[in-house]
């Protein structure tokens, strides 16, 4: 796709993906006890969530009629099969969101084959837009955004998540915690890999690091820490991250020492 046209259609994505976030405050604070279906123990969805999916795969498939989805809730066929497909999370930080917690996202990717050219993070509650297409820079609304310049761990913020519903690597994650608590400035757990992955790009955070997540969780957010100018890999320095098994970003002067103690501590395979 010409950049002049993948331009184009980032900025009619950004502004679908801002009325789907304005379905997700209007209805904040209304959905039910009775409304909350557990996947998992630590995996909650209403139909706020499958919703909000549905607007978006209506409105990016008018965009992008060509184009398949690969989508959380599947409210739609898993057409992954198509070269173009779109990654979507409607709602990435649903316990938040049901805890009137203000951090949660919608994250939107746009894979062509095995890379991903198109990246939205939706801040809801702060109406910060994240985005980036493949060799555009990365944005937060109309301004560009870098990742951090912090050399050391030592004076590095760290973000993680806890690994509630796949406790398979727990030992090594808590080891990798007990490193960054020792070693870094300090570390943080908000409960959206999306924003994660969107404060690193933007120099809020300079380390992200878990295991366990999916697909729709990385897809936006992993083309914004590239184009920002940071690094990301999965825990042996590979592209296995855009799978969401496992997921390091970073800005590029603290990349290589989190990436050593991350592949000592976690050892080889997600």
């Amino acid at each position: 796709m010409p950049q002049s046209e993948l331009e184009q259609l980032n900025r009619h994505a950004c502004r679908a993906v801002r009325e789907v976030g304005a379905f997700l405050r209007q209805e904040a604070n209304k959905v039910q006890p009775h409304q909350i279906e557990e996947k998992h123990r630590s995996g909650l969805v209403t139909y706020v969530d499958r919703t909000a999916e549905q607007m978006l795969v209506e409105r990016l498939g008018t965009l992008l009629p060509e184009a398949g989805f690969f989508t959380e809730e599947e409210t739609v066929s898993r057409e992954t099969q198509t070269r173009l497909c779109w990654v979507i999370d409607p709602l990435d930080g649903t316990t938040n969101y049901l805890h009137g917690i203000p951090h949660y996202s919608i994250s939107v990717g746009l894979r062509s084959g095995s890379e991903v050219i198109l990246g939205i993070v939706y801040h809801v509650v702060r109406d910060e837009m994240y985005h980036a297409v493949r060799n555009g820079g990365a944005w937060c609304d109309d301004a560009p955004i870098r990742v951090s310049e912090r050399k050391a761990l030592a004076e590095a913020l760290v973000a993680t998540g806890f690994p509630y519903h796949n406790l398979s690597r727990l030992e090594p994650w808590l080891n990798m915690l007990r490193i960054v608590t020792t070693q870094a400035r300090a570390v943080r757990r908000f409960g959206s890999a999306a924003l994660d992955l969107a404060y690193v790009a933007c120099g809020r955070f300079d380390v992200f690091y878990e295991y366990g997540l999916n697909a729709w969780d990385v897809a936006g957010g992993a083309l914004l820490v590239h184009e920002a100018g940071g690094r990301i890999s999965d825990f042996q320095g590979g592209a296995g991250f855009l799978n969401g098994s496992e997921v390091l970003a970073c800005n590029a002067l603290v990349f290589d020492t989190v990436l050593q103690i991350v592949s000592d501590t976690f050892g080889t395979g997600a």
